[in-house]
């Protein structure tokens, strides 16, 4: 039987002690993670993202025959890319035969190239990038080549509707694509070579994916998504990235020293406590990178592969360049010139060190039934915080956190032990936010599952006869 840790109340952390708990919950930084970012090559990177646009245009519609334009062209490379990063990778088209729909608009084979790293377990952690391109306005009238200042989302519906819906759109129209998102294609085939060769044993499985579809609606990593979740498969994590590559952005504004990342809500989602575990482990590996959280799925009207995974509630988030150029995506002029691959390397880095570390960390515990009710109640005394898990495989112990309940981020932190059974005397329930880490012996911690209340679910009354105050006569004020 677990053994059961009870805190007093006067030993609450302070805030001072519960920055130094959020540091423990790191721990110090696990020097082969330290080698494993530090082998991210800048130059690497920059070859990749070149290469890329290379092949004049990757639309998801566009020539499959040549060998040196289009997107039949641009796969097999990043199939033979993978293939020589290592032999330990288990490399394969992800192929799917579409039907017409949407912006498809005519039957098409969508082909992801996908890489295995196997762990331990089957568990998977996912990063990815989508390597298809788009140039909806590439043979519009007046606009040849789709140069700088073409229009895309909202405005281009308001020029004429979506390019990409009419059938004689020109999908071999140059689109170099090299930053949307040759930069997310060269940092997650850069990271299979880094993680496959790191002579690491990980605990999960990681999954390098390159999208197709993603400019047609996401199509590519939702038929994938879709899959996964048919089968019932255990998703830890989705890196996505899409446009990550350039510090410059369209307003003349230079930030090469942060980067965003976006998670979809409810606040204590595991998409959520994904994002603020990455910001928690670049924080040690990557201190000079500042990470951005944004409270919102994306950016405002627009989305990425990332969303095809928390609509099968797959913990997903997506990392965004800090300030955008949007003169320079879905047009002819999305070219490697105009990205900074210092900061595409930065970016990187921050992907592999939060990658790793929970990938090498136990699964997060679970903290509900099988029915999904939290496992969290006001003790034995009505007043107490009680909190009770399941064991992870492979955890040494668990460290449970805490806030208030209209804080966004953990104020205080205990590390509690091998025990799946924790009590915080004379502390409410109703008053604080409670969640559970695993950690194992190496000190590597998995994401914060929360005790999340649930929401009331209110059932309709069954009404004989109403009568609307809309119906009744209202007093006058003489009668009153």
């Amino acid at each position: 039987m677990s053994r059961v840790l009870a805190v007093a109340a006067g030993l609450l952390l302070t805030p001072s002690m519960a920055s130094a708990q959020a540091t423990a919950a790191q721990g110090a930084a696990d020097p082969r993670i330290t080698t494993l970012v530090a082998s991210v090559s800048q130059e690497r990177l920059q070859a990749t993202a070149t290469k890329l646009a290379s092949f004049g245009t990757r639309s998801t519609l566009s020539d499959t025959v040549s060998t040196t334009r289009g997107i039949g062209a641009a796969r097999r490379w990043i199939y033979d890319e993978f293939k020589r990063a290592s032999p330990k990778l288990q490399v394969a088209f992800d192929r799917h035969m579409l039907t017409r729909q949407g912006r498809i608009t005519r039957e098409v084979e969508l082909v992801n190239v996908v890489a295995i790293l196997p762990g331990k377990s089957d568990r998977r952690i996912y990063i990815s990038g989508h390597y298809d391109s788009v140039n909806p306005r590439g043979n519009a009238p007046n606009n040849p080549g789709a140069g700088a200042g073409a229009r895309t989302g909202a405005a281009a519906g308001a020029a004429g509707g979506d390019a990409q819906m009419r059938a004689e759109m020109d999908h071999n129209a140059d689109a170099p694509g090299a930053n949307d998102d040759g930069s997310g294609t060269a940092l997650t085939l850069e990271l299979a070579r880094a993680f496959a060769n790191s002579g690491l044993e990980f605990d999960a499985t990681l999954v390098f994916v390159t999208w197709a579809g993603e400019e047609q609606g996401l199509i590519g990593a939702m038929v994938h998504a879709q899959n996964l979740a048919a089968a019932k498969s255990t998703v830890t994590a989705n890196f996505n990235n899409d446009i990550v590559g350039s510090s410059l952005g369209g307003n003349g504004i230079i930030d090469a020293e942060s980067v965003r990342i976006y998670s979809l809500g409810p606040e204590d989602s595991m998409n959520r406590s994904l994002a603020r575990y990455i910001a928690r482990v670049a924080g040690v590996y990557v201190p000079s990178h500042t990470i951005r959280l944004m409270a919102r799925e994306d950016r405002f009207g627009r989305g990425s592969d990332h969303s095809s995974f928390t609509a099968f509630d797959f913990p997903a988030v997506v990392f965004r360049e800090a300030n955008e150029n949007y003169q320079r995506q879905h047009n002819a002029e999305d070219k490697p010139e105009g990205m900074d691959f210092r900061y595409l390397a930065q970016n990187t880095r921050v992907n592999a060190a939060a990658a790793a570390s929970l990938a090498l960390a136990p699964p997060a515990p679970k903290v509900t039934t099988g029915g999904g009710t939290p496992t969290i109640s006001r003790g034995t005394t009505g007043y107490d915080a009680a909190l009770q898990w399941e064991a992870s495989p492979g955890a040494a112990g668990y460290r449970v956190y805490w806030r208030n309940t209209w804080s966004n981020d953990w104020e205080r932190a205990q590390y509690v032990g091998n025990v799946t059974r924790f009590m915080l005397p004379n502390v409410s329930i109703d008053d604080y936010v409670f969640g559970v880490a695993a950690v194992n012996a190496e000190g590597h911690e998995s994401l914060v599952s929360a005790y999340v209340s649930p929401n009331r679910r209110m059932q309709e009354v069954q009404v004989k006869k109403s009568v609307s105050y809309t119906h009744l006569t209202l007093p006058t004020n003489r009668e009153v």
